[in-house]
């Protein structure tokens, strides 16, 4: 997030401050007036806002920092939501699904609302730890020196470790009716989920952001935002079963399954100690929730028995006209 500033503070946000919070010009003897006394506060003097490309406020104001914080992150996180999520849904998602009798009208513009309600409130909850970093109180770190490439690799498997044992006993925690109905239900409110629904849950449904152990800062950053890409990604309906990757990692046709057969399913993303937690056996082909769509797609005349698509003006399906 210290990029992140370096990098839009000279291009965006200190004209953005310059403009809604101006410096004040200082009295002849060197102090300020009230007003700018009263923008300058939390350790800024006039001094050191005046140098700030003329805002009141210096680049290490901590509202500054808090403020450009929230923007930054709700920016990111929309636009990751907006591109993965129509990638995911106009490529990979089947369309027949919204055939099926559990998929809710107007349920794409449901999800879409759901989430774009619930990053504002998220992103508040990380500012916490983003704020640490940009102030130099996290484990985040820029030179890989100071730790060597052997810690890099080390770390990023020590992050894969944790934050798949932190989706997988929050998401369980999640599931207890005590905790369920307040925190994670709002989520599977769609049986049978789209891409959109990616971050269509409470907002303390997505907080998960711990540091653990030292991480060089860039590599935080690649691996928090594949997490991300991969919470809309296991959203796709998918139900590819049987490939050699399902052993190792939580598919789509896991959450899918989760989603459509509540309480099921649930998994840590890598699988990590299956065994030992007696985790629910790989999806069947004959579970997939295509299946029923495609039943209703007969019924209606829009599919044949093999499922594919009836040509209109074939003189079948006439039973819906």
């Amino acid at each position: 997030m210290d990029t992140a500033l370096d990098i839009l503070d000279p291009l965006v946000f200190d004209k953005a401050y310059a403009y809604f919070v101006p410096a004040r010009a200082a009295h002849v003897n060197g102090t300020a007036p009230h007003a700018a006394q009263g923008l300058t506060g939390f350790g800024s003097d006039l001094s050191a806002a005046s140098a700030a490309h003329g805002s009141a406020w210096a680049r290490d104001n901590i509202v500054r920092q808090i403020i450009s914080i929230m923007v930054i992150t709700q920016i990111g996180a929309c636009g990751l939501y907006w591109v993965f999520s129509a990638l995911s849904y106009y490529c990979i998602f089947d369309r027949r699904l919204e055939y099926h009798p559990r998929f809710l009208k107007n349920q794409i513009r449901q999800e879409i609302i759901s989430s774009m309600k619930a990053v504002p409130f998220i992103n508040i909850l990380t500012v916490p730890f983003f704020l640490a970093e940009v102030r130099g109180k996290s484990l985040l770190y820029t030179n890989v020196d100071d730790y060597g490439w052997s810690w890099m690799l080390v770390s990023t498997v020590l992050f894969m470790i944790w934050n798949d044992f932190m989706i997988y006993w929050i998401h369980r925690l999640e599931h207890h009716p005590s905790v369920y109905k307040y925190i994670h239900k709002p989520h599977h409110k769609w049986i049978v989920p789209t891409p959109w629904a990616a971050l269509a849950f409470h907002p303390l449904d997505g907080y998960r952001l711990l540091f653990i152990c030292p991480v060089q800062k860039y590599l935080y950053m690649v691996l928090f935002g594949l997490v991300q890409i991969w919470t809309i990604l296991i959203h796709d309906g998918d139900m590819i079963t049987g490939h050699w990757l399902e052993k190792y990692i939580n598919s789509p046709a896991h959450h899918t399954l989760h989603h459509h057969v509540l309480h099921r399913q649930l998994r840590p993303v890598l699988h990590l100690g299956r065994q030992l937690l007696r985790l629910a056996p790989p999806p069947r082909p004959e579970l997939d929730p295509l299946h029923e769509a495609l039943r209703v797609m007969r019924e209606k005349g829009l599919v044949d028995e093999k499922g594919e698509p009836i040509p209109k003006g074939s003189g079948k399906g006439k039973k819906d006209e």
